[in-house]
Order: C-alpha cells, then structure tokens, then sequence
C-alpha cells in the first residue's frame, strides 16, 4: 500500500471516529432532553387540577369567584388537552434516539419543548388560583374574625375614653357604622360563595381599621392640646399682658388681646378640622397657634427683662449725657480759641460741632423716652436697644473728643518746636558757610553759592509764616523737613568742596615727582585752571589724581586713604 493510499485510510478512520462521537455527544444531549420534558409535563399531571376543579365545582362558587373559576378552568382544560400530543412526540423522540435517527429525534423534541412552553405558564396561573380559591373561604373567615375582635377593641377604646375623643366621636361613630355595613357585606358575600369579593371587602375593612386605629392617638392629644395646653397657655398670657399694663408697661402698635383673639380664632378652626379627622389641616392650625403663643411669651418675656435695665441705666445715661454736652461745648471753645492762631487742616472745628449735635439729638431722644416711661407708653425693649446704642455712641464720642484736644494741645508745642528749629537752621547755614569762606580758597563755587541762597531763602520764608496771626502747622511742619534735608545736603557739599580742595593741594604737592612726565604737567596746568579761575575743584582733583595715578598707578589711592585716616583722628 502506497503512502497516499495509507494517509488517506488514516484519515478516514479519524473522520469516522469524529462523526462517531459526536453522533454519541447528541444522542446523550438529547436524551438529557427528552427527560427533562417528561418530567415538566410528569409535574404538570401530577398537580390533578381535576380534583381541585371538582372540588370547586362543589363549593357552588358566586360572583366574581366564579367568573375567575370559569376563566382558569378554560385555560387548564385547554393546556391539557395538548398533555397526549406531548407525551407522543416524547415518547417518538425518544425511540429515534434510541436507533439514532438523531435529526427525526431533535425535530420530536423541538415540537414538544415549544408545546411545553406553551402551557406550563397558564398550567401554573391555574394551580395557583384554582389553590386561592379553595383556601379563600377558610382565610376570609379567619380575616373576617381578626378584623372583628379589632373592631370591637377600638368600640371598646372609644367607649372608656369618649371624653378624649368628644370632638370627632361623631364621625368616629360615623365611619364606625361604616364599616359595620362592610362587615355585613363580606359575611353576605362569603355565603354567596363570592369569596374574591368578599376579600375585597374585608381588605377595604383593614385599611379603614388601621387608618382608624393610627389616627386615634393623635386624635386625643390634638383635642388635649387645643383644649386644654393652648386655652390655658392664651389664658396665662392674657392674664399676664393685663398686669404688665398695670404696670406700664408699653407694647407699642402691637395689640395683644387682638393677637389672642386671632388665636382663639384658629383653635376653633381646627377643632372643626379634628372633627372631620382631617388631621393634616387640624396639624397646620396647631402650628400656627403655636408659633404665635411662643411668640407672645417672648414678647411679654422680652418687655419684662427689659424694664430692670432701663430703670437701672436711666439716670446713669443723663449724667452721662449731661457731661458729653459739657465736654463738646468746652471742646468747641477751645478749638475755637486755637483757631484765632492756628489753621486747623482737618476740620477739627466742624467735627466737634457734629458731634455736640449728635449728643444734643441722643439727649432729646433720651427725654422722650423718659416721658413715654413717666407715661406708661414705653415699650422697654425698644428703649433699651436705643439706650445701649447710645451708651456704645456715647464712649466713641467722648474717645474721639479726647483725640481732637490732644491733636490742637499739641499745636503750642509744635510752633516751640519749628521756632527752635528755625533758629538753629539758621545757625547751621552761617557756620557752613563761615566754615567754608575760612578754607583760604580761591573763590566759593556757583551751585553751592546758588544752593546756600536757596536754603536761606527757604528758611527766611518759614520763619515768615510762624510769624503770622494765624500759622498753618501742618504746612509748616512739611516745610521743615524739606528745609532739614537742604541743610544736609548743603553742609554735604560744603564737605566736599573742602575734601577736594585739600586733596588737590597734597596730589599737586606729589605730583612734583613726575615734572619729567608730559602728560602729568599737562594735567597739571589744566587742573590748576579748574582750580584757580573755576572754583571747579572736584574736576580739578579728578584731572590730576587720573594723571598721578597713571604715571604710578596705587599712589593717589595711599594720598586720599592718608587723609581720610588724619581727618578721622582730629575728629576723635
């Protein structure tokens, strides 16, 4: 045999084999199949939904009961009806497998899956309420005695605390006698075999029964608090308003009385409302009344607390006021006096005027006030608020007061203070220039001849103004520091032109060494004409300190530093 040949024989057997055990895979696969329907419709035939209907039949069933029997009856009877076709394809099904005619088989087990499908969900829907209407007699009654005894509790309930209840037990009694119509009817019912109606009827009674027995509680303490807590608690409160204004106490444009009547008003209302067990809007009146009685207390609370602090600071706040108008009209005095000789900048004068008419305004106020308490009208929580405010404004002013005559006082003692500095300016400028006139120099340089008049001018100017009937301090002042900083500055210079007419002389004196050198005796000539015909001596010590230090670079650095040591030692 050729190699073709076995390779070939090699894949036939293999393909035989493959074909072979899927061939045994599907036969099994169905076979788990087949079992499985035949023991869904086992299940469905093992219900005996005859004898449930039989035993209904028996019950002589009534009104809805029997229209439900009726429907499901014809669905389960038309399901079985399909239970022989089943079992056939089953048992078909299951014979081709068995010889493995396995497509025949597969299409008998399809058939019968699709009709399984088809009637196990109505199957089931029958069972189930063919099983509810059986037990439904027996739960009816079983219900029908629960609600019983629970409705004679709450008679019996009602009955020990009909006090409790006085304002709705007309219509407690009323859905009372409703539900024994109810109770009526689902007994009728059940006798006529209407069992699905009649468990309506007795779920209807639940419900009611419930609703009744939750609403009971909050019945009681409804009408307990209307009655009772917010009668006595308005009461209380308008006993208590009338002796307050026995007392005099003032409530302004509110009227108390008024307010409890509205109050009274809106417990009738829902006292109406708990008479028709409407508790929702029976809650929404409570609410009101009960906001506006904790209004009321802390009304009548808020006056009554107010009174002790009023009487207490009521004298107090007069001397108070009495002193603070003193001190603004001795204030107003004295920045007027200091206005003769002093400009005041900062509208000191017309500030105090405001504040002695703010006083003046809170002192008045402070009087009717007063009146109102002498006459009874005053509401006290008002007068206090405006008394503490007063008192709080009170010790601002007075702050504020003491700050505007500390800042005047202080205006005598800053004219002292620039008078001496105006002198001393003075003599600073005359030394400065003796000081520099005393150098033997050539001449005084130009800029610092023409800053020395600017300062002299300047202080010349100022010395003016602190000379005149009504001096402005604070311009002044502004003045004397800017002077202060020419001064400075001119003694800065004067310093410098010294300096630099010194080291001039010594760097000339040194320069001596290098006659032999063009460029230091051209320098030299040049810089002694700065010197001596241009009083320009910073260029001049510049023009031969370059030529110096050039010719021996370091030397003019030893001149300077040499002097600067002998300048400081003198100084020490």
């Amino acid at each position: 045999m050729s190699s073709t040949q076995s390779l070939l024989l090699i894949t036939l057997i293999i393909t035989i084999i493959v074909v072979v055990m899927a061939m045994l895979l599907i036969n099994r696969r169905q076979l788990r199949d087949i079992e499985e329907l035949d023991n869904e419709l086992g299940n469905m035939e093992d219900l005996h939904l005859e004898r449930a209907i039989g035993k209904l039949d028996q019950m002589e069933l009534a009104g809805e009961s029997l229209a439900t029997l009726n429907t499901w009856k014809k669905s389960y009877q038309k399901a079985a009806e399909l239970f022989p076709e089943i079992q056939r394809l089953i048992e078909d099904g299951a014979d081709e497998n068995a010889r493995y005619h396995l497509v025949k088989s597969h299409q008998s087990i399809k058939q019968a899956r699709e009709l399984v499908d088809s009637v196990s969900e109505d199957v089931k829907n029958s069972s189930d309420v063919f099983t509810q209407l059986l037990e439904s007699n027996r739960e009816n009654k079983a219900q029908y005695d629960e609600l019983m005894q629970s409705y004679w509790e709450i008679r019996k309930e009602i009955l020990a605390d009909s006090f409790d209840y006085s304002v709705a037990l007309e219509e407690i009694e009323n859905r009372l006698s409703a539900m024994e119509e109810d109770f009526a009817q689902a007994k009728n019912l059940s006798a006529q075999g209407d069992h699905v109606e009649a468990k309506r009827v007795l779920s209807k009674i639940r419900a009611d029964l419930t609703a009744l027995k939750t609403k009971l509680p909050e019945v009681k303490e409804d009408q307990h608090d209307l009655q009772t807590v917010f009668a006595d608690q308005l009461d209380e409160i308008a006993a208590g308003y009338k002796e307050m204004r026995d007392a005099k106490y003032g409530f302004g444009s509110l009227d108390v009385l008024l307010e409890i009547r509205q109050s009274n008003d809106q417990i009738d209302r829902s006292l109406a409302a708990l008479a028709q067990l409407d508790l929702e809007e029976t809650s929404k009146g409570m609410k009101k009344v009960e906001k506006e009685i904790k209004t009321l207390y802390g009304i009548l609370e808020k006056e009554y607390k107010a009174r002790p602090f009023v009487e207490k600071n009521q004298d107090k706040l007069q001397r108070l006021l009495t002193h603070q108008q003193t001190v603004s009209q001795q204030l107003i005095k004295k920045l007027r006096h200091i206005d003769e000789s002093y400009e005041l900048t900062h509208g000191e004068l017309d500030e105090s005027r405001e504040l002695e008419r703010e006083v003046h305004k809170m002192d008045s106020d402070y009087i009717r006030a007063s009146q109102r308490i002498a006459d009874g009208r005053a509401v006290y929580s008002e007068v206090q608020d405006d008394w503490i405010k007063i008192l709080g404004r009170l010790q601002e002013i007075g702050k504020r007061q003491q700050e505007l005559s500390e800042a005047v006082d202080g205006l005598y003692e800053a004219e002292e203070v620039a008078q001496r500095s105006i002198k001393e300016f003075k003599q600073q400028v005359s030394l400065v220039y003796r000081h520099l006139s005393r150098q033997n120099l050539p001449g005084i340089p130009e800029g610092f001849l023409q800053m020395y008049t600017l300062v002299v001018n300047e202080i010349s100017k100022t010395s003016g103004e602190l000379n005149q009937v009504r001096i402005n301090m604070e311009k002044i002042s502004e003045e004397l520091v800017q002077i202060s900083d020419d001064v400075d500055r001119l003694q800065r210079e004067a310093e410098d032109i010294i300096s630099s007419a010194n080291l001039f002389e010594l760097t000339m004196q040194y320069s001596n060494k290098f006659l032999d050198n063009e460029t230091v005796v051209r320098a030299r000539r040049n810089a002694m004409k700065l010197y001596d015909r241009d009083y320009n001596y910073k260029d001049a010590l510049d023009t031969i300190a370059t030529a110096v230090e050039r010719a021996e670079p370091g030397s003019y650095q030893r001149i300077e530093n040499a002097y600067y040591q002998e300048q400081k030692e003198l100084i020490d």
